[in-house]
């Protein structure tokens, strides 16, 4: 512990290790996720000791962390482990925009590093206000697919993030799910009947393949195949529930929404 705030903390995922670099605690960190790509430095700077659903628990234990962080009950496991070995973690389980500013105030009080988290806050704050306030009055149905094999659509941030950027998320029931599995489309036809006018990819770390989309059975009919409006997010920008969404990933939506509005001859 540094003063009454940890010192050596681990992230197991890539979303706390992004806020404690934006909010200037990066020093704190001993350990990261192998997935970490933001912010670039990290993946020089600090070991990589665990994936998602697996994690090196002899060497996080070498690193004596006085804290880990994780997320969701995919690390439940890691996290039961390393409480048996006397390690104190915390595991987030936010799935929402307003989750995502939670998390971030408390892992800056976490830190002794309120003020500066709060500062992050209002930053991402204003860029959602300043997307709402620009959003298109005539909106465009999205599809959103997390995967490709099953298919699955949109976790609910991001779901939000296309209604704040100015769209329509085609399957808004499903983003309420909280887990990947209840957001399986069972039956590809039923993208088809909900008549998406964008599709976008982010394959969770694979190349989205928009050729492969349009190629899907039955396909042909949706307007965003027909006007070939296929988009890509890297998951790194969107499906870590941190700052990356609320920043890059909302400015790609917009980006892909003005985009469209252009090809459609819209304003």
């Amino acid at each position: 512990m540094r003063g009454d705030y940890p010192s050596r903390i681990v992230c197991l995922t890539e979303e706390t290790t992004e806020t404690l670099y934006r909010i200037g605690e990066s020093d704190r960190i001993v350990g990261i996720s192998g997935f970490t790509v933001r912010p670039p430095q990290a993946r020089k700077e600090k070991p990589r000791v665990s994936a998602f659903t697996s994690a090196k628990i002899d060497r996080i234990l070498a690193l004596s962390p006085d804290l880990v962080l994780g997320f969701s009950d995919l690390q439940a496991d890691i996290a039961r482990e390393l409480i048996g070995a006397g390690i104190t973690v915390m595991v987030f389980n936010h799935r929402s925009v307003d989750g995502i500013l939670s998390m971030m105030r408390t892992l800056g009080a976490m830190v002794g590093a309120s003020d500066r988290a709060e500062r992050l806050i209002d930053e991402c704050v204003d860029l959602l206000a300043a997307a709402k306030a620009a959003a298109p009055s005539r909106r465009p149905k999205v599809y959103f697919e997390e995967w490709d094999v099953p298919q699955i659509s949109a976790i609910r941030w991001v779901s939000e993030l296309v209604g704040i950027a100015g769209g329509d998320d085609v399957f808004p029931e499903l983003a309420q799910k909280p887990d990947g599995k209840s957001r399986i489309i069972s039956d590809p036809e039923e993208v088809v009947r909900r008549q998406p006018d964008i599709i976008i990819g982010s394959w969770c770390g694979k190349k989205f393949r928009p050729e492969k989309v349009m190629a899907r059975p039955g396909w042909a009919a949706i307007p965003a195949v027909q006007q070939r409006t296929l988009y890509e997010i890297k998951s790194a920008d969107i499906l870590q529930p941190g700052p990356a969404a609320l920043t890059d990933g909302l400015k790609q939506l917009r980006e892909i929404i003005a985009d469209w509005q252009a090809q459609s001859g819209m304003s």
